[in-house]
């Protein structure tokens, strides 16, 4: 859940005071060189990561979201009470992007991954009502790779029936091929069912 040998704390709790886009990276930018610890969120083009991180901050429309999925090119570092950071990674997998663009986007991910001082804790957003598709797998080993244990979280909650939970939350984990203790958070942003336990889940990470 947590990078081996990085102790440091994520500030004052869940009460969103200040929260702001602070640093926006393209493929040819440096990395800011940030004090405070970051938490990513990685995932496929279409699966959510704005809605997740409008709902986190508790604001309506911070994070774009957009129709065109693939357009954000970037990683975004939302500064959080001045305490720490999420940070949104480039959307991944979707079909109408250039083959050379996805192997840009992919190395820009890579190189934060190996590359951040301050990165705690990955989140790997999913679609719950799909398999995980061969690049959310990818991912999954990245994140493993790079020394982390990656937080699932379990998008579109409320797309699908509630007796279908519990099947596709082990076709998620089946599909990945998931460590067994690994963390999966079924999160429906039109609902906001799953916020609360993704707070306590950041407000666990902030002691370490």
């Amino acid at each position: 859940m947590i990078k081996k040998n990085k102790g440091k704390e994520f500030g004052e709790g869940m009460i969103i005071k200040e929260v702001s886009l602070e640093t926006v990276c393209g493929i040819t930018s440096k990395l800011p060189e940030n004090t405070k610890p970051e938490i990513a969120l990685a995932g496929k083009s279409n699966v959510g990561k704005s809605s997740l991180i409008n709902a986190l901050i508790n604001r309506k429309a911070l994070a774009r979201t957009s129709s065109q999925p693939g357009k954000t090119q970037t990683i975004n570092f939302y500064n959080v009470n001045q305490a720490f950071y999420y940070v949104d990674l480039p959307g991944y997998g979707y079909a109408k992007v250039a083959k050379t663009e996805k192997e840009k986007w992919g190395r820009m991910i890579e190189n934060y991954l190996k590359k951040s001082e301050q990165l705690q804790a990955v989140f790997l957003l999913v679609d719950i009502r799909h398999a995980p598709s061969e690049n959310d797998r990818v991912m999954y080993n990245w994140i493993l790779e790079n020394g982390f244990h990656p937080i699932v979280i379990a998008t579109k909650l409320d797309k699908i029936k509630r007796s279908q939970i519990t099947k596709q939350l082990k076709l998620i984990r089946e599909g990945l091929q998931v460590e067994p203790d690994t963390i999966l958070i079924p999160f429906s942003a039109e609902t906001k069912q799953g916020r609360e336990e993704i707070w306590e889940l950041v407000e666990q990470l902030q002691k370490g």
